[in-house]
């Protein structure tokens, strides 16, 4: 169904850079309004600011940290207090880690867990009621490349992203004919701050980077379809690599990623192009 854009008020995470900041800026110019949520308070209200100048949308900040148990009643609480009824959900926010998993701070992975994957469902599970009571709204998940095989270095980050896609795509089924469109969106490699966050650019292997800008034009021309499928990944090249894993076995799938991965490979390749 047609999305009514100028009806909208889309509860985005991650809202304040890479692909999150990009949604906020085409879903205003497209009339929406906002409630913008992501833990720096700074670039929150900088963006928001720019959004209400150029677009005349109205736009709602919340610095909010989404590792909390109770962040999605928490955060649905916050805006009923401000009288904010959420017709639209898109969960962003995430972030990962590489390195060998018996290296990793166990603190670390808890709120990797917490925000990659009890945040998306805390928060669809809060707000969906009043999502379905206003009809005609969406909710988008952001998964990831890494949801279609598993990630040696990256094995938790991997795993909540496939937990992201399954979770969504059930959803999917659950929701058809009630007049909210549902589905996973899957980037790959995407020049945002996830490397700087990671502390590595091994995290994306070299490969060749979109832009935020180009993913969420993805993401709403999926929006913008007639029927959308359950999920969408961005770019070709992507979606090329995501068709050629499944005709492989679990084996030989993680065997590749393994290589994919394994950060002396691309010291082996910097070191023949210096020569």
């Amino acid at each position: 169904m047609v999305i009514a854009y100028n009806a909208q008020t889309v509860l985005l995470t991650g809202a304040s850079s890479g692909i999150g900041r990009s949604f906020a800026i085409a879903l205003a110019a497209r009339g929406a309004d906002l409630v913008l949520v992501a833990r720096r308070a700074d670039r929150l209200e900088s963006l928001a600011t720019e959004l209400r100048d150029r677009h005349g949308v109205t736009v709602h900040t919340f610095p909010f940290d989404l590792s909390a148990p109770s962040a999605g009643a928490d955060l649905r609480d916050a805006a009923a207090q401000r009288g904010i009824r959420v017709t639209s959900l898109i969960n962003n926010a995430g972030f990962g880690s590489f390195g060998p998993f018996t290296d990793a701070d166990p603190e670390h992975l808890a709120r990797e867990v917490a925000v990659d994957v009890s945040a998306p469902v805390q928060l669809t599970a809060a707000f969906l009621p009043q999502i379905l009571a206003a009809g005609g709204g969406f909710v988008i998940n952001v998964a990831s490349m890494a949801a279609y095989a598993p990630s040696p270095r990256m094995a938790v980050y991997g795993a909540a992203k496939a937990f992201v896609l399954s979770f969504t795509e059930a959803l999917w089924a659950e929701l058809c004919g009630t007049g909210v469109t549902v589905f996973a969106l899957s980037p790959g490699a995407t020049s945002t701050e996830f490397n700087q966050v990671v502390g590595t650019d091994d995290a994306t292997a070299g490969a060749r980077m979109r832009t935020p800008e180009a993913v969420v034009a993805t993401a709403l021309d999926h929006l913008d379809r007639r029927d959308p499928s359950p999920s969408v990944i961005d770019g070709r090249g992507n979606r090329l690599s995501a068709n050629a894993v499944r005709l492989l076995t679990r084996r030989a799938t993680v065997s590749l990623m393994r290589r994919i991965t394994d950060p002396s490979r691309r010291d082996r390749e910097r070191a023949r192009a210096a020569k």
